[in-house]
């Protein structure tokens, strides 16, 4: 059923509260903003993504990654990164860096279909994905 939530309700004050809404929205999706089928078919799957150590290819692996999203994933994932890079951009402020917010993001946008494997190869994946796409906004997703 469709909920009608009050924004204005003190308990969305917390940016804690929002985060954490977020985050359990993008959990709970049927399917990561990175289909299984692009996380487990892809060049970049773990440890391959570590064995390139051309940095300027891994770049366009990932970039070539995000660009092969279905149109709604790659729009909600530019959008969605759009606002990290403006949260990253007070890090002074939130103590959120590049690499805090790859801790927090990268499990719950990209994840393996089947939890079995090398979890901490995978964890590795996915932070230097999303640190990269970060790092690389406008590379990746020009206007």
């Amino acid at each position: 059923p469709d909920e009608q939530l009050d924004l204005d309700d003190g308990r969305w004050e917390d940016i804690h509260v929002v985060t954490g809404a977020l985050k359990l929205f993008l959990r709970e999706l049927p399917e990561p903003l990175v289909p299984f089928s692009h996380f487990d078919k892809t060049p970049l799957c773990p440890p391959s993504l570590a064995e390139i150590q051309d940095l300027c290819l891994r770049g366009q692996c990932i970039r070539d990654l995000v660009l092969s999203l279905p149109p709604a994933h790659h729009d909600t994932m530019k959008v969605l990164f759009r606002h990290l890079c403006r949260v990253v951009e007070h890090k002074e402020e939130n103590r959120m860096s590049v690499q805090s917010v790859a801790i927090v993001f990268g499990p719950t946008l990209l994840r393996p279909a089947s939890e079995e494997g090398n979890m901490a190869m995978h964890m590795v994946f996915q932070n230097q994905v999303v640190e990269h796409i970060l790092n690389h906004y406008g590379y990746i997703f020009p206007d």
